[in-house]
């Protein structure tokens, strides 16, 4: 019984000989730039294939572009796409940046042109703001392989790798400049890796702002469900070095609502105390997993992965995630939906659903006007549906077996064609408007002792209600009807659907149109607060109704104190033809938008939201009322909690060690992710909006899964010396918020000390080519400090900072001084200098030489003169 007997030495080493690596790869030296070399030599290699008839009769049968552009635009989708990057508005060297761009690599790479359509190398994209975004005449294959541009794309790495500038395409920049975003508006990016959107988010949240201070806003959460793609989204926003980011966790679809009101009076607070219990967003962009179809000119492997069914599948999550984004606006706020696919039903199909379901209450706004150098294209009115190789013009030619997969919100008009036209889009307009369809777990009730009761009703009188015409009419003027309906004539014929919605205000950016990638973008405003209705009850009681075995779930005859238990529905439309003949007309009244995934328990001591927490994220945890407050659930698997870090003798000897003015407040903004305050190893600093969120969210019983939080600003330092009075260091990313407010332990170095410092990272005090400062360094307390860039003719003495001050934070130990920089950023922040006072800084063995040849030439002058006067004497004796 085994595996037999074992192989001897022998064999097994003749055995590893006679296999082939198939894993070891040729060396660089090796291989060959030229892609039919490599054909030849691996025979097995084929390069991208760049065609796809399906993908070409789906998109000549749509009409995204006329006939007589089809080949231009096909033409410039099989060409690789051009690379672009945009440069930080808030970083400290984008005036550097900018004219090292204009003054050099213009001039430079002039003779790289390879694009009989491109007149530059590189050039600013002209609809960008302030010259900020670049267009390459290059695709990043190029930029690697080109020898002749490899010190522009070292450029380009360094600068990107430091956050000076984000390397992005040119059409993935556009939907943030649509948000119109301000410093003091609260954001809510809900797919946001891996990042860069949410960078751009933050520079103009940090535009304008002084040193030392911090915007009112903040980009709160820049969310997204894979935890590996938040991980990448920490590394490029960290870039930023703001206090104003949380980084959460969540399905965007699910995204939590976080309430908390103690009673009925804070429904008649201002808008900033409000804004404490209950979180919205100014501004939300909602840019949405796609087909990606429209990358092809980056990612060509999509040329042969592509199917009409690719966008039908994502559709219903697409509608859920721009529901829920409408759910968590503030009225009168802005939200962004965009896909980089070209896709009508991912698309407009998606923006025509959100109209419909908001009934009113969110505008699609003509943005036309704005950017208007960007070139763009309408939205579509009508389209088609095609489903395993038949063309489907409206959902009454779905056959019963697909509809569970072809939705009605599909289609042009929407409607379901169950009983009449406007009943099945009165279907449609029944459901929980910013529900998560997918998530259906709870409405708002009057009164939780009513609820037994009402649910009883509504069952009893499903057959009673009035006809859907009546209903539909009772809460939409007639004549809204005929403009957002299209009519039954119209679709008893054999031409195609046309969408009553504006969907001509969206935008469809092409790629022929200026050499970029393909884009789609529509921009809502919310008019007014969303309305609930209870549809799970409607499809549970019709459901039962069908099928008498089934039952509902929820309990609605509990204890009004206890959270309802409910269970999640997921809407997969089966019902359609069903309901579309009975509906619930109920009006519940709510000062802010209800999330669907929250029940609402209301007692006569107050008004308590309770949240239904996702089961794949969490389990649910029992709420209990202790003296009025919400018990804090447990901590979410794998992720350290947020906690705030109120040791104050730590905080006092940080303040004392740095003189920290008290005009900054520590005290309420640092957080750390150990709740031990005594084995601390990095503390975080968080502005008044992020730390009014954790506070929120403790109340709530931390429904946010927050992956990262905050500044890093100081680091634990292990210290061979135990009467050190301070354990922390200060940290990279948060000197430059509190560079204004430290008043010891930092000096004023002069540019060539400064300059040796980063290229050599360790120097001794005797070594410095002032010898002033050296005295200076070797006489402050041992441990961290901060070096300042003397400029100008500024002394060594004089320590002023502004928004171009440059500073490092250097060790000091008993005998040398130490940078505490990354070998990258120093190396980075070296070159900088050398371009803005354009010199290259000498060694220290140049500058020892070039002091003795000074010396020499002081002794050679002197003994010259003296000679000179000998001869003089003997010329007068003689």
């Amino acid at each position: 019984m085994g595996g037999g007997r074992k192989r001897g030495r022998t064999q097994r080493r003749h055995f590893k000989q006679s296999r082939e690596n198939v894993w070891k790869h040729e060396t660089k030296q090796s291989r060959s730039d030229d892609p039919s070399a490599e054909g030849e030599s691996n025979p097995t290699w084929q390069p991208f294939a760049t065609q796809n008839p399906g993908f070409e009769e789906y998109y000549k049968e749509q009409g995204i572009v006329p006939e007589d552009e089809w080949e231009e635009f096909i033409c410039v989708l099989r060409k690789p796409l051009p690379a672009a990057f945009r440069i930080n508005l808030s970083g400290q060297f984008c005036k550097d940046i900018m004219l090292q761009l204009e003054n050099d690599f213009i001039q430079s790479l002039k003779a790289e042109v390879n694009d009989v359509c491109e007149m530059e190398a590189i050039r600013p994209l002209p609809w960008y703001p302030g010259k900020l975004a670049w267009h390459m005449n290059f695709s990043r294959m190029q930029l690697r392989k080109n020898q002749t541009l490899e010190r522009f794309h070292e450029f380009l790495k360094q600068e990107n790798e430091v956050g000076n500038i984000t390397r992005q395409e040119a059409v993935s920049m556009v939907p943030p400049l649509f948000l119109d975003v301000h410093p003091d508006h609260h954001v809510l990016d809900m797919c946001a890796a891996p990042g860069s959107k949410t960078f751009q988010l933050l520079e103009m949240i940090h535009q304008s702002i002084k040193p030392g201070l911090l915007p009112n806003g903040l980009v709160v959460i820049a969310n997204d469900v894979d935890v590996q793609r938040c991980n990448l989204l920490i590394h490029q926003t960290k870039r930023m070095c703001t206090a104003n980011l949380v980084v959460t966790n969540h399905e965007a679809q699910h995204f939590p609502t976080c309430s908390f009101m103690k009673d009925h009076d804070e429904l008649f607070k201002g808008e900033e105390e409000l804004s404490k219990s209950n979180l919205q967003f100014d501004r939300v962009l909602c840019d949405v997993p796609c087909s990606g179809d429209g990358t092809l000119r980056k990612a060509p492997d999509i040329w042969r992965k592509w199917n009409a069914g690719m966008g039908s599948g994502l559709h219903r999550l697409q509608v859920e995630i721009a529901m829920r984004g409408i759910a968590l606006l503030k009225v009168g706020g802005k939200m962004v939906y965009s896909t980089c696919s070209m896709n009508p039903v991912e698309n407009e199909a998606v923006v025509a659903e959100v109209l419909r379901r908001s009934r009113g209450s969110v505008k699609l706004l003509n943005v036309s006007n704005e950017l208007a150098e960007l070139v763009r294209r309408p939205g579509l009115k009508t389209w088609k549906i095609k489903d395993k190789g038949l063309w489907l013009a409206s959902y009454k030619d779905v056959p019963k077996y697909r509809r569970n997969v072809v939705l009605p919100s599909m289609f042009p008009s929407g409607q379901s064609y169950g009983e009449t036209v406007i009943s099945g889009d009165l279907q449609k307009k029944t459901e929980i408007v910013g529900s998560n369809p997918g998530e259906e777990k709870g409405e708002r009730m009057s009164h939780p002792e009513n609820v037994g009761t009402q649910c009883q009703t509504m069952c009893e009188n499903l057959e009673k209600i009035a006809a859907p015409t009546d209903t539909y009419q009772a809460e939409s003027k007639p004549e809204e009807v005929s403009s957002k309906i299209v009519s039954s004539e119209k679709l008893d014929g054999d031409s195609e659907e046309i969408s009553g919605f504006p969907l001509e205000n969206c935008m469809r950016i092409l790629p022929h149109d200026q050499n970029t990638g393909a884009f789609f973008i529509a921009v809502f405003q919310k008019l007014s607060p969303l309305q609930v209705f209870p549809i799970n009850l409607v499809r549970q009681s019709t459901e039962s109704r069908h099928h008498p075995s089934a039952k509902i779930s929820e309990n609605l005859d509990d204890e009004p104190k206890q959270e309802i238990n409910l269970s999640n529905v997921q809407d997969e439309h089966n019902n359609a033809a069903a309901l579309a003949g009975s509906t619930v007309d109920i009006a519940v009244k709510q000062s802010t938008d209800i999330s669907v995934n929250d029940a609402v328990c209301t007692t006569d001591e107050g008004f308590v939201e309770a949240g239904v927490s996702n089961n794949k994220e969490i389990a649910p945890v029992e709420i209990k009322e202790v003296k009025g407050k919400l018990q804090t659930q447990g901590k979410w698997r794998g992720i350290d909690p947020v906690v705030f870090f109120k040791n104050q003798t730590i905080i006092n000897s940080i303040r004392s060690f740095y003189g920290i003015s008290e005009s900054f407040p520590l005290e309420g903004h640092l957080v750390t992710r150990n709740s031990d305050s005594n084995h601390v190893k990095r503390i975080y600093y968080i502005s008044k909006s992020v730390h009014n969120i954790l506070q929120l969210n403790i109340q709530i019983g931390e429904r946010l899964k927050i992956t990262s939080v905050g500044l890093k600003i100081f680091e634990r330092q292990k210290l061979n010396d135990a009467s050190s009075p301070c354990s922390f260091r200060l940290s990279s990313e948060g000197l430059p918020l509190l560079l204004p407010y430290i008043s010891k332990q930092i000096l004023c170095a002069s540019l060539a000390d400064f300059q040796h410092l980063l290229q050599y990272r360790t120097i001794k005090f005797a070594d410095f080519v002032d010898a002033g400062f050296g005295d200076k360094v070797s006489s402050l307390i041992s441990g961290c400090c901060v070096i300042i860039l003397k400029e100008g003719d500024r002394t060594t003495d004089d320590i002023v900072v502004d928004a171009s001050t440059i500073a490092i934070i250097c060790w000091k130990g008993k005998t040398n001084l130490s940078i505490l920089l990354s070998p990258a950023d120093g190396q980075e922040l070296l070159e900088r200098l050398a371009v803005r006072f354009g010199s290259r800084p000498s060694t220290l063995s140049e500058q020892h030489e070039v002091a003795d040849i000074e010396i020499d030439e002081v002794e050679n002058l002197s003994t010259g003169s003296m000679k000179d006067y000998d001869a003089v004497d003997e010329d007068i004796a003689s």
